[in-house]
């Protein structure tokens, strides 16, 4: 799929979202990612119900959106659920006002709301409508590597999957789990 052998090394991710010159969109379509059980955010969630507030624990990935909408670049992101949702979800969903205090905006998609609209087979990042990233995760959602693209035809699918998923989906602080 790569239409050169040079990408992964000159676009990698931080690189990627750090050239972004008007937005970054994220699409993610798994009801599980991996987490590790005994991990100390996750336990505190179970416990609670809340994530931790330790702004320790999200600096990086808030430090890189917020160069990026300093730049004046949209970063969104678009998440498919089935319903009822799952735990992670439930976790993930509980996480997510940090990503928006990071400068990113959040939509949920029920998946009986996207049945009709053309979708990659993998989770995505779009940059500036240029570039995907590909997430890959096995079943059990570990994740298992990545791809990245150019080719104008996975552009114009992650492009419209995006836009289609992103109108239907319900805004974060909206969206109950």
């Amino acid at each position: 799929m790569l239409p050169s052998a040079e990408l992964p090394d000159a676009h990698s991710f931080e690189k990627l979202m750090d050239a972004a010159e008007r937005s970054a969109v994220h699409l993610e379509m798994r009801d599980v990612y991996e987490v590790d059980a005994s991990d100390e955010d996750f336990q505190h969630w179970r416990r609670t119900g809340r994530r931790r507030e330790d702004p320790e624990y999200w600096s990086e990935w808030s430090d890189l959106i917020g160069r990026a909408t300093a730049r004046g670049v949209s970063v969104r992101r678009a998440r498919i659920v089935s319903e009822p949702v799952t735990e992670y979800i439930r976790f993930e969903h509980a996480g997510t006002d940090s990503i928006i205090a990071a400068g990113e905006a959040v939509r949920w998609t029920p998946r009986r709301n996207v049945s009709d609209i053309a979708l990659p087979g993998n989770d995505f990042w779009l940059f500036d409508d240029r570039v995907v990233r590909f997430g890959f995760f096995s079943g059990d959602g570990s994740y298992t590597g990545e791809e990245w693209t150019e080719l104008s035809a996975v552009v114009r699918l992650c492009t419209a999957a995006f836009a289609a998923v992103w109108e239907r989906g319900v805004a974060h602080e909206e969206y109950k789990v």
